[in-house]
């Protein structure tokens, strides 16, 4: 039996692809873990994108997201269907703490599994909002290198992005609609990483505005990485060349033997 799915992020517009639901290889069981860290009520968005990520790799996410329904109790599928989604559940329990595990130990269909995951631990709040923004205007290079004062900010906004709904648009002049928008929300964040930038940049940043339209977030990066090594350069000539001089300037002092 073949079904549909949909791979990547449930809150992204992504491709269909098709699966056979009877696939299982050698190396699945119910005992395999799909991700590294165990879920224990921290850090829900990234767990969940691990969870969907490992699942898309398996071809297993109509399992969770409703594509890959259950088949007749009369049909002769049925009893290879469930054997998968019971392998499915097991792995999603594999990657939870006791104490949740305990509370959906006895849930019959992974996408019920699931389900009761998102509408516990997915849900947007104002809370979680309001504590990542305040984080966000907060955040400044300070005494970071440009690669770890973005790497902040862009886990920063990508668990921003997890928490907020996005809607999925067909038709053409609303798709438009929202490249614009997709295009706004990028300049703005990279005005916010231009802004927190040290000083010493200055002159890069003017650069980067004074592109239009505004560069990329990776483009701007690259051009900053490079401003960066060459401030790197300049202040390791100039150091090496004072320690010169000083050197000199000693040696002249030292009275003749």
């Amino acid at each position: 039996m073949s079904e549909t799915t949909i791979i990547g992020d449930t809150s992204n517009v992504a491709k269909a692809v098709s699966y056979d639901v009877n696939h299982l290889n050698n190396f699945d069981s119910s005992g395999m873990t799909l991700v590294n860290t165990v879920f224990d009520r921290i850090g829900y968005p990234g767990w969940r994108r691990s969870i969907l990520l490992s699942l898309s790799a398996k071809k297993k996410l109509g399992f969770i997201n409703g594509a890959c329904q259950s088949t007749d109790l009369k049909s002769p599928d049925h009893e290879q269907w469930s054997r998968v989604n019971d392998m499915v559940i097991s792995w999603i329990l594999n990657a939870l703490s006791k104490d949740i595990v305990d509370s959906v130990m006895y849930s019959k269909i992974a996408k019920e599994l699931w389900d009761s995951l998102e509408q516990r631990f997915g849900r947007s709040n104002g809370a979680k909002l309001y504590h990542m923004q305040k984080e966000l205007s907060e955040l400044v290079q300070g005494n970071s290198d440009i690669a770890r004062y973005f790497t902040k900010l862009k886990r920063l906004w990508d668990e921003l992005d997890a928490l907020n709904v996005i809607i999925c648009y067909s038709c053409v002049c609303v798709c438009e609609r929202k490249s614009k928008l997709t295009k706004s929300l990028e300049d703005q964040r990279l005005i916010q990483f231009l802004m927190d930038l040290n000083d010493i940049y200055a002159q890069a940043i003017g650069n980067i505005l004074m592109m239009n339209p505004l560069p990329t977030m990776n483009v701007a990066y690259s051009l900053l990485l490079q401003d960066e090594n060459q401030i790197e350069v300049y202040t390791n000539a100039h150091i090496n060349s004072d320690s010169l001089s000083f050197m000199v300037v000693g040696e002249a002092k030292q009275p003749n033997a």
